[in-house]
Parts: C-alpha cells; structure tokens; sequence
C-alpha cells in the first residue's frame, strides 16, 4: 500500500542530493512512494547549488557527506542557500548524516533545518519525519504568505503572537520573528525576543541575534564582547565568526577580521562567501599567495553561481598582473569582459573590465595607452555610481603605474581626491591604505585626507554648539559638495534635524542636503566582495 503523505504532495516536487548511488537510489524510490510528483536527483553539492539557482522544489533531502569533488558538504550548501535566500519559505529541508555526534546535530539545530536524521533509517521513519515537517509548514503558512507578499510588519506580528501565546511551533516562530524584527529596525523587541528563547532553552543561534541587535544600534563594542564570549563557549558555530568579522571591519581591524573570516572559511571550505570574504582580505592583507590561493578557490566552486562576486576575479587580475603572469592575467581579464557583457546594464561591471585592460596594456608595454584609459575611467570619481569598491581598485591600478615611471604628484593628486570622497570612517580609511600598499607615502595621503574630513566635521559641530546651527549646516553642505564625502553630507541632516527649531531656512537647507545624499550617499558595495544586501550577516537569514 503506498504511503502517500497528504493530498498536496502529487503536485510537489523533491530533490535528493547524496554522493552515494545506492543511498541515492533508495530514497528517490521511497519519495515516489510517499506520492512526490517530481523527484530529481544531483550527486554533488556544486551540481545541486547550480540546480537549485534556477529552480524550486517543496522538498530536499541533503546528504552531510563530503561529495568528493570540490570538498563541499550538505551543511556548506544550507548555510550559503540560506545566506543568499535560495530557498523558498516553504520548502522542507532534511538533512541526512551517518553518525549521530554531538557536533553534528548541534550543527544541523543550528541550521534551522526542518529535520534531522541519521542513517540507516526506515522507510516509515522518513515518512513521519516528512509529515511532521510538513505540518508544521501549513501550521505557519500564514506567516510564510506574509513574508512572500513582502508585509513584513504583519509577519512579524503574528511571529510574535505565536511566542507570546506558546502556540503551537512558538520556539520556531520566534526565530523568524526576531529576524523580522531585525530587519525592520525594531531592535529592542527584536532582542527581547532573543532573549526570552535564550531564557527559555540556550540556543547559539539566539545569543548570536543578540550581537547583531547590538552591532546594528551602534553598540560595537558590546557586540565584540558578545560574541568573544560566544566563540569561546561554542568555536564550532561558524555564523558567528562572520558577524565577528563584520565587526572587526568596523573597528578598522582588517588583520583581525581576515583571521576571523579565515577561520570560518575553514569550517566551511564548499562555502563561496567565506571563501571570497577570506581571499579579498588577504589580499588587502598583502598575503598574495594566500589571497591567490582563495580567490582561485572561489572561481572553482563558484564560476557557475549566482553567489561569486566579480571582485574576486579583478583582485585576481592584479595579482596576476603582480606575478607578471600572462595566461592568468588574460584568463582573469576575459572572465571581467564576460560578466560585463553578459550584464551590459552594469556600471560596476564595465568599470571592472576596464580597469583589466588598463592592466592588460600596462602587462604588454602599452604604457600610454593604459595611463589614457586609467585617466579616462577615474575621471567620473565624483558620479553617484562611483563607490568605495571603485576608488580601491582604481587605487590598486594607479600605485602600479610608479613602477612604468610616471610621477608621484599626478598619483598623490588622485589618491588625495579619492579618499577625501571615501575616507568615511577608520574601516574606509584603512581600506584605501590596504588598496594603495604598493606606494608607501600613500598611507600618509589617505591618512591626512580622513583626518581632514573629520577636522570639518568637528568645526562645523562646534558652531553648532556655539549656536550657530544654520551655518554649521551650510558649511557641512559646502565641504560635502566639493568633496562628495558622505559622512559630512549625512552629518548636514542631523544638524539640522537637531536644531530645525533654530534655523530660519531650515527646509531649504534640507532640500539642498537630499540632492547631495541623492549623488554621494548610496549604499555602497562591500569591500569584502559581498554583493550588497539588506541582510545582517550571520543571520538565520529568511528563505524567499
């Protein structure tokens, strides 16, 4: 008699990914048994990733077990589908293990899975196990049709009337609901739902959204403290050493960031975030060959995926460039040409190739010809679209250009110009001395700049106390506009929202600021080579 699991299930789909043909086999016939209307199947991790891009299915079955090929595990792929929101809310996903240790399923709870099970296993336990998981899918449906309709707010909502009340499947809504709680900006009742799961059952995964409720107030210091302590009661929960990493870059620590995002790239070798976390700050770091050997870790597993940022492949191009490598540095120069002309629409992109063939020219002596086209592309420095990932790359180029003989005052002009406009903080700052290693009297340039910024900044601040709020105002606008810095732009705002009372123009002045935060104050691109995202890092992170 077949075992056919609910009356929805001939319309769904299930995917079993496990390196084993004959596991393999097994629970593609069990899945047709339970009454699955589509089953695939993909034996490799890197296979699945790929298939998984471009398609949805209501059930996947996951092997831990190392594929063989790329040394990439099941739980590498849950944590970057989830990273990168590859899932759909609501897909069931099970994870399959050989041994039942501890590490591993505190691992696998740690992963948000919707279940867990260790081999061998009967055809009726899987059967219940998928039952219940699905159950518990229609149970919150309600919550999961909020969030795909992007009403995040009555999501939210009802996440938190389910813990409040200890509905049924409480604890698991308030991990959704604190995520949501996250991302709206409603922090305090974000982390008193975190706190409460921790008081009611210990939970990493709930004392991590505690660091990140405080990183995202502004608390840093607090947020390192937290997740020190996190780390050292629990070194295997590797989503905590991202969130570690994002805060040392926020403290300017970019030795001790890559260590972290070292390590976690090491937990999770088939991860290609962590590995392209890992190998852009090596090479900030001045590690070539370790940076060489991560970024080209990178391309292997992610050449086929939408998660491989193209900063790896342009960090490559100049490393290649350094090692006066032929064939490695076109190979790196046509994979940019690619990507640009595969999304021609992609200012980002075009900026990348071109810069690979400033570097292409420069290689085969076609100095002239390179300096033009370097001129030609940092000469829209000021444009909306030029971000802080732009002005370090452009930098990179530019230092090289000291060994072809050109002089150092057009070099100190550009670098000045650029970190006037990026040297927003220490992290922007460091990035650029990072970015500019190659000349040494350029760490005194970036240095200088940023400490300019932040003298403006002061004197405006202290006509303001002075009660002079209208022209601390004024010349905030005035320094921002001539240098496109974004911290004196964004500082004009909250000026003059402090002192509106005081200022006779105000709303002119207000206006005058949103034109200039239009131009020079959008998000910018990670320097770590993470796309931009609306998403903390570290997160359960929600499933689309």
């Amino acid at each position: 008699m077949q075992l056919v699991l609910d009356r929805e299930v001939p319309n769904h789909s299930a995917l079993v990914i496990d390196p084993n043909p004959t596991s393999r086999s097994v629970l593609l016939a069990q899945l047709r048994e339970f009454g699955f209307g589509t089953v695939k199947a993909a034996l490799r991790v890197a296979d699945a990733r790929e298939l998984l891009e471009h398609r949805r299915f209501n059930l996947i079955l996951c092997d831990t077990e190392d594929d063989g090929s790329s040394g990439s595990k099941g739980q590498d792929l849950l944590e970057e589908l989830r990273r990168e929101q590859l899932l759909p809310y609501s897909t069931v996903f099970v994870m399959i293990t050989h041994e039942a240790t501890y590490s591993t399923v505190a691992e696998a709870a740690e992963a948000a899975l919707d279940s867990f099970m260790v081999k061998p296993f009967s055809a009726n336990a899987l059967f219940e196990r998928l039952r219940e998981a699905r159950q518990r899918k229609r149970v919150l449906q309600d919550i999961f049709e909020a969030m795909e309709s992007k009403d995040l707010e009555r999501a939210a909502n009802m996440c938190l009337e389910r813990f409040n009340q200890r509905q049924l499947y409480w604890l698991y809504a308030a991990r959704i609901g604190a995520e949501l709680l996250l991302i709206l900006g409603r922090n305090a009742e974000a982390k008193q739902l975190y706190d409460a799961v921790i008081a009611a059952k210990t939970l990493p995964w709930a004392k991590l959204g505690v660091a990140r409720v405080q990183l995202a107030v502004g608390d840093v210091a607090q947020a390192r403290r937290t997740l020190e302590a996190l780390v050292d009661s629990d070194p295997q929960f590797a989503d905590s050493y991202d969130v570690l990493g994002k805060v040392h870059m926020e403290q300017g620590n970019l030795t001790e960031a890559l260590a972290t995002y070292r390590t976690a790239a090491e937990m999770t070798p088939g991860c290609v975030l962590r590995l392209q976390h890992a190998g852009t700050l090596s090479y900030y770091a001045g590690d070539s060959r370790g940076a060489i050997q991560l970024l080209e870790r990178t391309w292997q597993l992610g050449r086929k995926s939408r998660l491989f940022d193209v900063l790896s492949m342009m960090l490559l191009a100049l490393l290649r460039f350094d090692a006066g490598d032929t064939k490695g540095l076109d190979a790196a120069c046509d994979v940019l040409a690619d990507f640009s002309a595969r999304y021609p629409q992609s200012v980002r992109l075009k900026r990348m190739e071109q810069l690979g063939e400033v570097l292409s020219r420069l290689h085969r002596g076609r100095i002239e010809e390179g300096v033009t086209l370097l001129r030609r592309e940092t000469q829209g420095f000021m444009r909306p679209d030029f971000e802080l990932e732009t002005a370090a790359n452009a930098i990179s180029v530019w230092t090289r250009l000291l060994r072809f003989g050109l002089g150092t005052n057009e070099v100190d002009g550009v670098i000045k110009q650029l970190a006037r406009r990026f040297a927003l903080s220490r992290t922007t700052c460091e990035v650029l001395v990072a970015a500019a290693r190659h000349y040494p009297d350029a760490a005194g340039i970036v240095r200088e700049a940023y400490a300019e910024v932040m003298k403006l900044a002061e004197q405006s601040m202290n006509l303001a106390v002075q009660g002079q709020p209208a022209q601390a105002v004024e010349a905030l606008l005035h320094h921002g506009s001539s240098t496109g810095n974004a911290k004196l732009i964004e500082m004009a705002l909250l000026v003059a929202k402090r002192y509106q009372d005081s200022i006779g123009d105000v709303q002119a002045l207000m206006a005058q600021q949103a034109q200039l935060a239009h131009r020079f104050c959008a998000p910018t691109t990670h320097i770590a080579g993470v796309r931009r995202t609306n998403r903390s890092a570290g997160g359960m992170v929600l499933r689309r």
